[in-house]
């Protein structure tokens, strides 16, 4: 038997592709996680109101989405519900995370693989092409940019936020930087919208390259945002069907109940599954189970997606072109909510702790996040996270090894498997930084 070894790059964190092959036949593929970060162990004793400026350390990328989620679960442990400025302002900051992650995934991560290059900064040697190079690359960063920015604004700094507290906000945002920002955002929406039109467009032209969607077989899905338009800072997780029904939903708390959680042994990530099916998370979740994007241009490049691609759609090369709908979403909807007035009004709640237990849901950029927390003597007794890639895992193997039978055969193995294999991982953006912990 010989075993094939893929290390992986573009993506967040370490992991490599493992594919089993016996007499030209593929016997298993594996996906890798390969650090181990050990949270859960460091976490035990600390007081538990640290917790929201601790775990955004789990990872420089995803800290937004760990800090609200932990604030949340104190908040539910210590019975306290923020008002609707707070839930505003949260779902402002999550935004924010959308616009910057969904940048960087789409034009940083996986631009390269539409391109047939390396890096969006080494497309073309020719002087024409370095000057649309240049554009698309510095455009592309803005975007991110004005990610990172918007985070900053809401949390108060955007690596590790801090701004949000147990019973609210610690402060709003004043109304001329209000005012300011928005007005950065308009100005930002044509730029990402051309991007998003050039990423569509290459999408189309790399199928007529490689003659694949990749694994286009139906899966169930699964997200925390709300059935009729997007909401990141959620309450409720929803299953679908392949055949695009809703047939569960639950709360944080009750997700055992629902999913079937493991590890393996042969990654530090573990996985899940709904009733032994493939489960996708991240934005085609998002898109196959979200009614309207309840904004103009993100509304007509979901409109597009289906008219295209049917509903729901399957192939995970879509993964990145709704990546990109969310990327021009993020910038709409932020606009919406920095009209209203954001310094009005108490942002934070008294609150009394106690112990107890606690779980906290956020919609990340990948999927849905759980924090769940168990306080003893006012320390954290239990610190346990549910990672938004842990639901792709099936689903990640699953499409390689559509990709592994697709580019090996009994007399060889076609050189384009390598990049199949970065295009599959990159697909489902995962956090292995997070996934590990």
């Amino acid at each position: 038997m010989t075993t094939l070894t893929f290390p992986l790059s573009r993506i967040e964190g370490h992991a490599r592709v493992e594919i089993e092959v016996r007499d030209g036949k593929v016997i298993s593929t594996r996906f890798q996680a390969m650090e181990k970060r050990g949270f859960t162990l460091m976490v035990q004793g600390v007081p538990a109101e640290q917790m929201p400026v601790i775990v955004p350390r789990i990872c420089g990328v995803c800290s937004t989405a760990h800090h609200v989620a932990s604030v949340k679960a104190l908040e539910n442990a210590y019975g306290v519900q923020p008002t609707k400025l707070a839930d505003d302002l949260r779902e402002l900051l999550l935004l924010g995370q959308i616009i910057q992650n969904q940048a960087t995934s789409l034009f940083v991560f996986t631009m390269p693989d539409r391109l047939g290059v390396d890096s969006i900064f080494h497309i073309s040697t020719e002087e024409a092409d370095k000057t649309a190079q240049f554009n698309i690359a510095r455009r592309a960063l803005k975007l991110r940019q004005l990610g990172t920015d918007l985070i900053s604004l809401v949390g108060g700094q955007f690596i590790h936020p801090v701004k949000a507290v147990v019973g609210g906000m610690s402060s709003g945002i004043d109304a001329a930087r209000a005012v300011e920002f928005r007005q950065r955002l308009l100005e930002a929406l044509p730029a990402a919208c051309e991007l998003v039109e050039f990423y569509w467009d290459i999408t189309m032209r790399m199928k007529e390259r490689i003659g694949t969607w990749g694994d286009d077989q139906p899966a169930y899905y699964i997200t925390s945002t709300e059935r009729d338009t997007p909401r990141y800072n959620s309450e409720i997780i929803r299953v679908m069907t392949p055949a695009g029904e809703c047939c569960r939903e639950f709360t944080a708390g009750e997700f055992r109940n629902f999913l079937t959680f493991e590890e393996t042994d042969y990654s530090y990530a573990g996985r899940t599954s709904y009733e032994g099916e493939v489960m996708r998370a991240n934005s085609l979740a998002r898109a196959n189970m979200t009614r309207t994007m309840g904004t103009k241009l993100a509304g007509d490049f979901l409109h597009r997606l289906r008219a295209e691609f049917g509903h729901p759609a399957h192939p995970i090369l879509l993964f990145d072109l709704c990546r990109g709908i969310e990327l021009v979403y993020a910038i709409e909807r932020g606009a919406v909510l920095l009209e209203a007035p954001l310094d009005k009004g108490d942002p934070h709640l008294p609150y009394t702790p106690r112990d107890g237990e606690g779980w906290g849901l956020v919609e990340a950029p990948r999927g849905p996040l759980i924090h769940h927390y168990v306080i003893e003597n006012g320390t954290i007794a239990l610190g346990e996270f549910i990672i938004p890639t842990v639901h792709n895992m099936l689903a990640i193997e699953r499409a390689l090894r559509v990709a592994a039978e697709r580019y090996i055969t009994a007399d060889s193995v076609n050189l384009e498997l390598e990049r199949a294999v970065g295009r599959v991982v990159r697909a489902f953006d995962p956090c292995i930084a997070c996934a590990t912990h």
